[in-house]
């Protein structure tokens, strides 16, 4: 029997507001200031810093204008070599190439979908010069961060944090987002807290902050006039944004509570499932839960093939693959999303380099056959898909979207 539609959409992960923002931007709005400087930008920094556990937070326009700071900030010049999370989103590694950087890209490993460590010794071996390393915590997990951190300790390169989807995750304790010398969260929409855009660059050294005060403004010198020595951006967050973010953050524990919930949902529904949720150290982390994911088992993948803008699949009983289950959830109005396509999969970085954990610097080929996936995020990529993971989600309506996914590795219900 078909299952119902829902009447309204069951989204990936939407805004959750809760009333608190409003009054904000009110504030904002009756005393006129509407521009970059405000109170509650300064409200906003403060909270943050207070909750991440950081010296100095700088409000920006994005993640991703937090990140090109950030890797300005690491010093990297034209025709550098940076180290670079492979199963990212592309703003981790785009601002790598706005200051003339060349992205090399480490493969990931499957205990915690993350930069795999060992890939990232190897390439050291190949690439010896390299002093940056951009680390990016996928889907709200932490990755191995004490052994990348040794690795980057051994080689004397600077980590570049993205901790824009792991904001209020814990890794033996500490919160992500202090980990590098320079660090980056952001508050885009579907976000665990949310300024509808902005992000900031978070970091222990007044030096960098009032660095990326300055460039992130302009440039603007300390002179009666508009004085220019260097070059700027228009990078500040407004402090109407701001309102939203200060809002936002009380609220950060709650939503990650809930989120936990509906991963906890999905994994107790599955157990029986030929399926994995995406995973972490129950040892040492705590992620944020930002979204819910699964991988199929390579035994109960049906056939499967993409191109690089479509997809075909034949169903068969007992087997399913990510894009069965994510048009059978659309079906229901319930959105979903394949897990990000790694970087060295990419079109616009297909060329650059890219090291495995055996050392080796391409994968052998951009098609995908079940059971023969060149490295580990070409292998989640095609086996992985994201989960409906909005915490205003109801169990009632999670049940439904667990029942579509289990009914696609049995037709015969």
């Amino acid at each position: 029997m078909p299952i119902k539609p829902f009447e309204e959409k069951i989204w990936l992960s939407s805004p959750t507001m809760h009333g608190d923002e409003i009054k904000y931007i009110t504030q904002a709005y009756e005393t006129n200031w509407m521009s970059t400087i405000g109170e509650n930008i300064n409200e906003t920094e403060r909270l943050i810093c207070e909750k991440v556990g950081c010296k100095y937070a700088v409000a920006l326009s994005a993640g991703t204008a937090a990140l090109h700071l950030a890797v300005k900030l690491a010093g990297v010049k034209q025709g550098d070599t940076v180290f670079c999370s492979d199963m990212t989103f592309d703003a981790t590694v785009n601002p790598v190439v706005y200051e003339g950087g060349v992205p090399v890209f480490i493969d990931t490993e499957y205990d915690t979908w993350n930069m795999d460590p060992v890939a990232l010794e190897k390439a050291f071996e190949i690439y010896p010069d390299v002093k940056v390393v951009v680390v990016a915590h996928l889907y709200g997990t932490p990755g191995k961060i004490d052994e990348i951190k040794a690795v980057c300790n051994k080689h004397g390169a600077v980590i570049v944090e993205d901790a824009a989807e792991s904001l209020g995750a814990t890794y033996k304790g500490q919160q992500t987002g202090t980990f590098g010398v320079y660090n980056c969260i952001s508050f885009n929409g579907n976000k665990i807290i949310t300024g509808s855009s902005g992000g900031m660059l978070l970091t222990d050294s007044k030096e960098a902050a009032d660095k990326v005060r300055k460039w992130s403004t302009q440039s603007r010198e300390n002179a009666p006039w508009y004085q220019h020595e260097e070059l700027g951006y228009n990078y500040r967050m407004s402090n109407v944004i701001a309102g939203v973010v200060r809002g936002q953050i009380p609220y950060l524990e709650e939503h990650i509570a809930q989120k936990k919930a509906i991963y906890m949902r999905y994994k107790e529904a599955f157990k029986d499932l030929p399926v994995k949720m995406n995973p972490y150290d129950e040892k040492n982390s705590e992620p944020n839960f930002w979204l819910s994911c699964m991988i199929i088992d390579e035994d109960a993948m049906c056939k499967q093939v993409r191109s690089e803008r479509d997809y075909c699949y034949v169903s068969e009983s007992g087997k399913t693959c990510p894009h069965e289950i994510l048009d059978e959830l659309a079906k229901i109005n319930a959105e979903g999303r394949p897990i990000w396509k790694p970087m060295h999969m990419q079109p616009i970085y297909r060329m650059n380099g890219f090291v495995t954990k055996d050392g080796n610097g391409r994968a052998r080929t951009n098609a995908y056959i079940a059971g023969e996936a060149n490295d580990v995020g070409m292998d989640i990529f095609n086996r992985g898909l994201c989960l409906p993971s909005d915490n205003k989600m109801t169990p009632e309506q999670q049940d439904r979207i667990i029942e579509v996914i289990k009914h696609c590795f049995d037709w015969s219900r």
